[in-house]
C-alpha cells in the first residue's frame, strides 16, 4: 500500500513539473510579445514619415536665388556670359572684364563675351527675345519699364541693392526704380539740363527771380526752351505737377497719369509766363544759336562751347528756385542715366557671377576710368567727388540738379509738339496771367490722356 502511494506521489510531482514548464515558456512568450508589438507601430511610422523626404520643396524666387548665390562656397567651374554694350565703350568694357576676373580669380573659368549693342536697342532686342538676348546688358533709363514688364531684369535686393542705394546719386536710384524695387546698377549721370551763365553779370545763380533781375540790368539775355517738352517740365515737376506713361511690355501706352490742371500745374504756368514776360528772355537751349547771354540752361554737350563764349567767366551751377505767390519752388526736370542690367538666370550660379561682374563694372573706379576715357559722366557718388569729376563745372552742377529732376519714361510722339504749342501759346502772348489757365491746363491735360491706345 505505501509503494502504490509513493508512485502515485512521484507521478502527481512530474505532472506538477511539466505544467510548470508550459506556463513558464508561455509567460517567456507573452512577455516578449509586447516588445515586437511596441517596435511594429514605429515602423509603422518611419514608413509614414518617408515621403515627407520625398517631397518637392519650391521652386526659389529669382531674389532668393541672389541670396543663394552669395552663399556659394566655390562658383561654377566656368561658363560664358555675354554682355551688350555701346560700341564707344566695347574695348573699355572687355578690359574691365579682364581686371575683374584677375581681382577674383575664382571666376577665371568663366569668359565673358562684349557685343556692342548700342542703349537705344539694347531693350527692344531684350524683349523680343528674353532668352536669347545678353546676361548683362547697358539701356537708357526710359526703357526700364518695358524690360520689367517682359520679365528680361531680374530684381536687385539684399546686399546689392543697399550698395546701390548709398553709392549712387538720387536720381539714378531712382531711374533704376520701377514701384518700390531696384531693377538695375546705375552707370552713368550725365542726360540732363542746368545753368551755364556768366559769373561777372549774373553773382547770385540761386533764384529765378535773381538771374532774369541781373541779365535786365547788364542788358544781356537769358535762354529757356519754355516750349520743350523736355525742359519746360522744370516748371510743371518743381512745383509738384505730375505727368507719366504707363506702358504695356509692347511699349504700348496703357495710362496717362496727368494733373497739370491742378493748383500746382497752375503755379508753373504762371512761372513760365512771368519769365517769357521778361526783356531778357529768349526762348532756346543752345549755346550755338544763342546771342548777347549771361545765363543759359543747357546741358553737358555745349559745355566746351559755353566755355569758349564766356572765357574766364565761365561758370555752371544746378537750376534756380522760382517763386509763385509766395510760394517758393525747386526747379526739377527730366534727368537720363545709362542703366546696366542683368538677365533672369536659372542657374543659381551664373546668376551670382553676373551680379558680381554688374556690381563691379558700375563701381565707384569703374566709373572714373570710364569718365576718364569717354567722357560719361558717373553716378557714383564717389566718383562724382572725384578729383577729375569735381574739377568738371559742368558735371558737378548737372550731378547736383539730378537729385531734384525725375527719370524720363516713354511718351508719347504726339507729347512734345503739344507741349510745344503749349510754349508758344505763352510766348506769343496768347496765353497770359489773366487767361483762365485751369481751362488751358485742361485742355493739355485731356490730351494727353487721348493718347494711351
Amino acid at each position: 500500500m505505501k509503494k502504490v502511494l509513493a508512485l502515485v506521489l512521484a507521478l502527481a510531482l512530474v505532472f506538477s513539473m511539466t505544467a510548470c514548464g508550459k506556463k513558464t515558456d508561455e509567460t517567456q512568450k507573452s512577455d516578449a510579445a509586447p516588445t515586437q508589438a511596441q517596435e511594429a507601430p514605429k515602423a509603422e511610422e518611419e514608413k509614414k514619415e518617408e515621403p515627407k523626404q520625398e517631397e518637392k520643396k519650391e521652386e526659389p524666387k529669382q531674389e532668393e536665388k541672389q541670396e543663394e548665390s552669395k552663399q556659394e562656397e566655390a562658383p561654377a567651374a566656368g561658363g560664358n556670359v555675354t554682355l551688350w554694350v555701346a560700341e564707344a565703350v566695347v574695348d573699355f568694357t572687355k578690359a574691365q572684364t579682364e581686371s575683374f576676373k584677375a581681382a577674383n580669380p575664382e571666376y577665371a573659368g568663366w569668359t565673358f563675351s562684349v557685343e556692342p549693342v548700342g542703349e537705344g536697342d539694347a531693350a527692344g532686342n531684350m524683349i523680343t527675345d528674353v532668352d536669347g538676348g545678353a546676361d548683362i546688358f547697358g539701356f537708357a533709363q526710359d526703357q526700364l519699364s518695358r524690360l520689367v514688364a517682359a520679365g528680361a531684369v531680374t530684381p536687385i535686393t539684399g546686399d546689392y541693392a543697399t550698395w546701390i542705394e548709398t553709392e549712387n546719386d538720387g536720381g539714378a536710384v531712382g531711374a533704376a526704380t520701377v514701384g518700390d524695387k531696384l531693377y538695375a546698377f546705375p552707370m552713368t549721370s550725365d542726360n540732363g539740363y542746368f545753368l551755364y551763365y556768366d559769373k561777372s553779370v549774373v553773382t547770385d545763380p540761386s533764384t529765378l527771380e535773381g538771374i532774369v533781375a541781373a541779365c535786365e540790368a547788364a542788358g544781356k539775355n537769358f535762354y529757356f526752351e519754355i516750349n520743350s517738352g523736355w525742359y519746360q517740365t522744370a516748371f510743371f515737376f518743381g512745383t509738384g505737377a505730375e505727368l507719366t506713361y504707363d506702358t504695356d511690355a509692347s511699349g504700348a501706352f496703357t495710362a496717362c497719369n496727368c494733373d497739370y490742371a491742378s493748383d500746382t500745374g497752375v503755379a508753373a504756368l504762371k512761372a513760365m509766363i512771368n519769365l517769357a514776360a521778361s526783356p531778357a528772355f529768349k526762348n532756346g537751349s543752345s549755346v550755338d544759336n544763342a546771342t548777347d547771354w549771361a545765363a543759359i540752361v543747357d546741358g553737358t554737350w555745349d559745355s566746351g562751347n559755353a566755355q569758349s563764349y564766356l572765357g574766364d567767366n565761365y561758370a555752371c551751377a544746378k537750376l534756380p528756385t522760382f517763386t509763385v505767390d509766395g510760394q517758393t519752388y525747386q526747379m526739377s526736370g527730366f534727368s537720363g542715366n545709362k542703366l546696366l542690367g542683368v538677365k533672369p538666370q536659372s542657374d543659381a550660379a551664373k546668376l551670382d557671377v553676373c551680379l558680381k561682374l554688374a556690381q563691379y563694372l558700375t563701381n565707384s573706379d569703374v566709373q572714373l576710368a570710364r569718365f576718364n576715357e569717354v567722357g560719361w559722366g558717373p553716378s557714383n557718388l564717389a566718383a562724382q567727388g572725384s578729383d577729375a569729376v569735381s574739377a568738371d563745372p559742368a558735371l558737378s552742377a548737372l550731378a547736383q540738379q539730378l537729385n531734384f529732376c525725375i527719370p524720363q519714361g516713354q511718351y508719347p510722339g504726339d507729347y512734345w509738339g503739344l507741349a510745344t504749342a503749349l510754349g508758344d501759346d505763352v510766348i506769343n502772348g496768347t496765353t497770359t496771367a489773366s487767361s483762365d489757365l485751369t481751362a488751358v491746363l485742361q485742355q493739355f491735360q485731356d490730351t494727353c490722356a487721348s493718347y494711351v491706345q
